[in-house]
């Protein structure tokens, strides 16, 4: 059974989806109601699954007329690739990669297969190195596989 916070996710991609500029607004106190929540939780939500790793950008304004839009990133493919490698550029935990993944995934850039290989391959149970070195490590892995996957795109 999903938590309220997949729930309101869920909600907010099929808006996304549905939207025809690939952007929403809402209000935080709409948003809470509908799901008898706490704001403070529908901000859970925006903070840690509407991220630019996983291709949203989040505008908040606070205050009586204030809003949340909510805007999907549609980069090009070449800005994909080197947002992709921006963000393993120094360390990189595994949730970051997991995002990074489904985002370059979403995007139709890596196959189901290459997702799932790059997904077991950076898994910290396979990384078996001590903080901080096993983000580091896994970084340095991304950046080199995801080099690969870039240059045999182009083959």
């Amino acid at each position: 059974m999903p938590n309220l916070a997949d729930v309101i996710e869920a909600y907010l991609v099929e808006l996304l989806q549905q939207a025809e500029q690939r952007s929403i607004v809402i209000q935080r106190s709409d948003l809470a109601a509908l799901f008898a929540c706490a704001p403070s939780q529908v901000s859970y939500v925006l903070q840690t699954r509407f991220i630019p790793q996983r291709g949203y950008l989040v505008e908040t304004r606070r205050g009586g007329g204030g809003y949340i839009r909510i805007t999907g990133l549609l980069p090009s493919v070449d800005e994909l690739w080197r947002q992709a490698l921006e963000i393993s550029s120094f360390a990189l935990t595994t949730n970051d990669a997991r995002h990074l993944i489904g985002l370059l995934y979403q995007a139709r850039l890596i196959t189901a297969r290459e997702a799932r290989l790059l997904r077991v391959a950076l898994e910290r149970a396979v990384l078996r190195l001590e903080q901080p070195w096993h983000d580091e490590v896994r970084a340095e892995l991304m950046r080199s596989m995801l080099a690969t996957l870039m240059t045999s795109r182009e083959e």
